[in-house]
C-alpha cells in the first residue's frame, strides 16, 4: 500500500497485483486495494509455486516457507503482466533487513536476477539504501522523492500511513501457511510421503487432528461443525468417512491402507473424539467406496492417541 502511494504520489500509474495459492489467499489485498483505490488483479499461481514448495532452489526458511523462491517466482509472473499491460517496471513493499531470509540485501539481489526483472524492480521503501535502478536512472522515478527505511521496525512506516491518510491496513505478521509452526509440520509429513500431493491435499492440510497410522494412512478427525462439513466434500472415492450414529461427533476420514487394524483404529479414533465417555462402545457409520455399513468403535482417553499427531 505504502509503496503503491508513494508511486502514484509522483504522477505514475500503479497497477496492483496479488498472487494466489493455496497457502495465501486475496481477501486482504482486496479489501486494502479498495481502500486506497488501486485497481487489482488476482493471479494464480498454484501449480508452479507448489513445485517450489517442493524443492526450492534457495531453501526453507524456519519453517516450511521457500521466501526467496517464492518472491522469485512472483516477480518473474510480474515481469510477464509487466508486458502484458505495457507497463514500464515493477515495484515491491520490500524493506532492507525486515525479514531475515527474504530481505537481506543478498536476496532482494537473488529475486531480481531469477525473476528476470533485474533493475527493473524498484523497492520504494528502501531505494535510498540499494543500487539504483532503471526507473530512477532513466528519471522515470525521482530518487530523491523515495525513502531508505531499513531494519525490522515499523514504525517508519506506521508514520507514513499517517501521512497516506492510511488508518487501516493489514498486521505485518501472518497471512502466509508455510510460516506456520503446526501446519508446517503438516506439510513436511505430506512431502515425505506422498510426492504428487495436490491441492485437494493442502486442504485437507488445513482441517482438523491429523493422526499418521504408517507411511501410506492417514486419520484426519474434524474439530467442528464447518470442518467436519468440508471434510464431507472433500472426500475422494477411496477414502472411508466415519461418523456417529447416535451422538454428536467428528466426521472421520481413513485414506491409505484400509486394512482391519487401521479401519479398527479409525473406529476408535471417531469414538474417542465424540461425546462418549471413556470405555463406552459407539454405533459409527462407515461409508466405505461402494457400501455404507455400521461398525462399533470404543472410546478412550485421547492420549492414547497422542502419539500418532501431526502437530
Amino acid at each position: 500500500m505504502l509503496s503503491a502511494q508513494i508511486i502514484r504520489s509522483q504522477g505514475i500509474e500503479v497497477i496492483g497485483v496479488f498472487f494466489k495459492t493455496p497457502f495465501f489467499t486475496p481477501e486482504k489485498a482486496i479489501k486494502f486495494s479498495q481502500l486506497i483505490n488501486l485497481p487489482l488483479k488476482i493471479v494464480d499461481i498454484t501449480e508452479d509455486h507448489l513445485k517450489v514448495v517442493k524443492s526450492p532452489k534457495y531453501g526453507y526458511g524456519e519453517n516450511m516457507n521457500p521466501c526467496i523462491d517464492c518472491h522469485a517466482l512472483m516477480f518473474k509472473y510480474a515481469r510477464e503482466l509487466m508486458e502484458q499491460e505495457g507497463a514500464s517496471f515493477v515495484i515491491s513493499g520490500e524493506v532492507l533487513g525486515q525479514r531475515p531470509m527474504s530481505q537481506n540485501r543478498k536476496a532482494l539481489y537473488i529475486i531480481a536476477e531469477e525473476s528476470g526483472l533485474g533493475r527493473l524492480l524498484l523497492r520504494p521503501l528502501s531505494a535510498k539504501r540499494l543500487p539504483i535502478t532503471i526507473p530512477e536512472e532513466k528519471g522515470w522515478v525521482k530518487r530523491e522523492l523515495l525513502l531508505g527505511i531499513h531494519g525490522r521496525s515499523r514504525k517508519p512506516q506506521i508514520e507514513l500511513a499517517k501521512k497516506y491518510g492510511i488508518v487501516d491496513f493489514p498486521s505485518p505478521a501472518g497471512g502466509c501457511l508455510l510460516t506456520e509452526k503446526n501446519f508446517s509440520k503438516r506439510l513436511k509429513d505430506l512431502i515425505e510421503l506422498k510426492e504428487d500431493f495436490d491441492v485437494r491435499d493442502i486442504e485437507l492440510l488445513k482441517l482438523g487432528r491429523h493422526f499418521r497410522v504408517d507411511k501410506h494412512t492417514k486419520i484426519i478427525v474434524g474439530r467442528n461443525k464447518r470442518e467436519n462439513q468440508k471434510l464431507k466434500e472433500l472426500r475422494n472415492s477411496e477414502e472411508l468417512l466415519l461418523e456417529p450414529k447416535q451422538t454428536s461427533g467428528p466426521v472421520v476420514l481413513l485414506s491409505g491402507n484400509k486394512t482391519e487394524e487401521n479401519i479398527r483404529l479409525a473406529l476408535d479414533i471417531t469414538a474417542t473424539y465424540s461425546d462418549a465417555r471413556s470405555g463406552q462402545q459407539l454405533e459409527i457409520v462407515v461409508c466405505f467406496p461402494s457400501y455404507t455399513k455400521i461398525l462399533k468403535g470404543k472410546a478412550h482417553e485421547k492420549r492414547a492417541f497422542h502419539g500418532l499427531l501431526v502437530n
